[in-house]
């Protein structure tokens, strides 16, 4: 079968590889479509971040070259002897958790913190950018009928902002503050206003998506080289500041108008995996008695993330900005999302299946 391999940073290649053989317990799909992640901009330009390189992954037992893709959707087509779950020509989407189950936190139920924590398509037990995977029944769910394959592949990414409300302890009626408005602050943008948020306030750059923020329930957006962020958003929160701000740009300046965005005692949520340091003064957290947390991943919300999408709560509408085939992936897609024309996309899906096109 084709599958979209990662060697190195730059270097993403189409290679034929075996079809992966379903265990008692696991479930084979076929691949319909699957995302391109900021995670896998990451790994393409900076990487490795999550995938094994000089030693094998803890739990996979493999290193790169690995299959990339996480965010994905497909059709069950074999399970194994003891899957009871979901039964061949389910419609099905994947949390691709990677856990020992063993570990304080996996027995906890905190798996999306295990110490030796991996990402189905970044740690080398199969991925998306295929056209089969195979993945334990216990993180595969069937999504409600009528429910669209291209919907299925955006599961995964709602659900990591879905998770950082959590994180921020989020509460209906607050005010939110999100820098940066690719794929996740949309998602977070959706999330927020799902859940009740009073204002939400965008802080982007980009013309193309402030567009898309404005579409995803975002009531403010604010352009750093049009206004004085913080100044704006005091005003708009009456002098106080916000409750909560969602760091999800991965650089110095969009963390230093994130801290500055919230009130004394308010909430910073860092989304965004960096790729380098960044300095702060600690001060500006103890003298207002600010907090930040960080969020990885998610831990148990792709049902209620897939209920929200269902009944329209959620709509992720106009996030799907370009379609490409597996043999396209790294000209289409990756040097796409990190060349000048980046700004003009949301979200890149790719097929192993050139008929969907």
């Amino acid at each position: 079968m084709k599958a979209a391999r990662w060697y190195g940073p730059k270097d993403i290649r189409i290679d034929e590889v075996e079809e992966p053989i379903v265990n008692k317990d696991s479930v084979k799909i076929k691949v319909k479509w699957c995302g391109i992640c900021g995670s896998d901009l990451h790994e393409y330009m900076a990487g490795p971040i999550f995938i094994p390189v000089e030693q094998e992954h803890p739990l996979s037992h493999n290193k790169a070259p690995i299959i990339l893709g996480h965010e994905f959707s497909g059709e069950v087509v074999e399970i194994g002897e003891d899957v009871t779950k979901v039964t061949v020509g389910d419609n099905v989407i994947v949390e691709p958790i990677v856990a020992c189950g063993e570990c304080p936190s996996c027995k906890e139920g905190n798996y999306h913190l295990c110490p030796s924590l991996g990402f189905h398509g970044l740690c080398g037990t199969g991925g998306g950018f295929a056209e089969y995977t195979t993945f334990p029944q216990e993180f595969v769910y069937k999504v409600p009928e009528g429910f669209s394959y291209e919907m299925g592949a955006l599961v995964e990414p709602i659900t990591v902002a879905m998770h950082s409300l959590r994180r921020g302890t989020f509460q209906t009626g607050q005010t939110a503050v999100v820098v940066g408005a690719g794929p996740i602050g949309l998602a977070t943008i959706e999330c927020l206003k799902a859940a009740g948020a009073k204002l939400v306030i965008a802080v982007e750059l980009s013309s193309v998506r402030k567009e898309y923020a404005k579409r995803s329930g975002a009531d403010v957006i604010l352009d750093p080289r049009e206004v004085d962020v913080t100044a704006e958003i005091q005003k708009l929160t009456d002098g106080i500041g916000a409750d909560i701000a969602f760091e999800i740009t991965g650089v110095q300046a969009g963390f230093n108008t994130a801290i500055n965005a919230i009130k004394a005692r308010g909430t910073l949520v860092i989304t965004s995996i960096w790729e380098k340091e960044i300095s702060f003064n600690l001060n500006n957290l103890v003298f207002a008695e600010k907090k930040i947390v960080g969020t990885i991943a998610y831990n148990k919300l792709f049902s209620a993330t897939t209920a929200l999408m269902a009944d329209g709560r959620i709509k992720a509408e106009g996030w799907v900005t370009k379609k490409i085939y597996i043999d396209d992936i790294v000209a289409e897609g990756f040097e796409t999302l990190v060349s000048e024309q980046r700004d003009q996309q949301v979200k890149i899906l790719v097929t192993p299946d050139r008929s969907l096109l």
